[in-house]
């Protein structure tokens, strides 16, 4: 059954060192559609400008299942995974920088010369960087993707999985490890993927204009990942982020009514937050029920059809949600 949805490194840009991934408060009372100084720790300043809207932009279709043979390597020309090391600091304690790994999907045909927008999509909270499946010989998420691209369903696009486990880079299973990857997430993690790949950003080592690239980054994860695009992604990053999808969001998730008191005291609009749950998940049904389900009904910034889905299939806390999930974000986020 298929359900019609309509769309409508160290760089520092407009945080301070307490503040996660929040905006300088500077640009909280900004209206729609006016230009405001955004300025870093160093007193590096860019000019940004926001526009509100919730027009659709395209109709697609999203799945109740992935079609049969999208999770089978793709016959044509595949893309090409890399792992990359990059430089992050423990900002809640030493200060002190340390290497983390990620990986990172290139699509077919990948050029300098090119342009592409990138989904971030995180782990749970038992995984790391190859949850995923990018570093597998046989990766489902690589087959994924090859097949949407290489069908002409979305555009070319980049996806990086990381390493949501932030606090004091000691990859541990405190919850503080995963509420804290927003500091890192802004000023190492994506600084360096659009210092190192041909992304939308106008990236300088002296500074640049983080929100301006927006609606080219997207943000998504399952369960604990879920979490961190819903609190960190709406709630810390909605001038770094347009596109949001989270799958089995878990418990700590915040409620419907924080995201939309987050939403609606923001001058950034979302382009689309789309959701999946499985309905026999009992490990995180009624967290993301509560965190997604009835956000429309407490905001009308968020609309059905429009910029909002709630997806629900028979299902568990598991791979068949969380790849479908993958399947159906990408359509939304970056279709052709």
């Amino acid at each position: 059954m298929k359900k019609k949805v309509a769309l409508g490194m160290a760089l520092v840009v407009s945080l301070s060192m307490m503040g996660g991934c929040k905006k300088d408060e500077s640009t909280e009372n900004s209206g729609a559609g006016t230009s405001v100084a955004v300025s870093d720790e160093s007193g590096i300043s860019a000019e940004e400008t926001t526009e509100a809207t919730t027009e659709p932009k395209k109709l697609v279709e999203c799945e109740d299942e992935i079609p049969a043979g999208y999770k089978d390597a793709y016959e044509g020309e595949c893309g090409t995974v890399e792992k990359i090391t990059y430089v992050a600091k423990d900002y809640i304690g030493s200060g002190t920088g340390c290497e983390k790994n990620a990986y990172v999907y290139l699509p077919a045909g990948y050029s300098a010369d090119k342009q592409y927008n990138v989904i971030y999509l995180m782990h749970g909270i038992g995984g790391s960087e190859s949850e995923w499946g990018l570093n597998l010989k046989t990766s489902t998420l690589k087959n994924i993707l090859d097949n949407l691209i290489g069908r002409g369903e979305i555009e070319p696009i980049i996806l990086v999985t990381p390493n949501g486990k932030a606090l004091g880079c000691k990859h541990d299973q405190d919850f503080d490890s995963f509420y804290n990857f927003g500091y890192e997430l802004r000023r190492d993690l994506i600084p360096y993927i659009e210092s190192h790949y041909s992304t939308y950003a106008e990236y300088s080592d002296h500074g640049y204009d983080l929100s301006a690239a927006r609606e080219h980054r997207a943000m998504a994860g399952l369960s604990m990942g879920g979490m961190q695009t819903i609190n960190i992604g709406i709630g810390e990053c909605l001038d770094v982020f347009s596109w949001y999808g989270a799958f089995s969001a878990a418990p700590t998730s915040n409620p419907a009514e924080t995201t939309a008191e987050i939403i609606k005291n923001s001058s950034y609009s979302i382009d689309y937050f789309y959701n999946l749950c499985g309905t026999e998940d009992d490990v995180a049904g009624w967290s993301a029920t509560a965190a997604a389900k009835e956000l429309a009904s407490v905001c009308d910034l968020m609309i059905p059809g429009s910029n909002f889905t709630w997806q629900e299939r028979s299902g568990g806390h598991d791979w068949d949600i969380w790849y479908l999930g993958i399947y159906n974000f990408a359509k939304i986020a970056f279709a052709k």
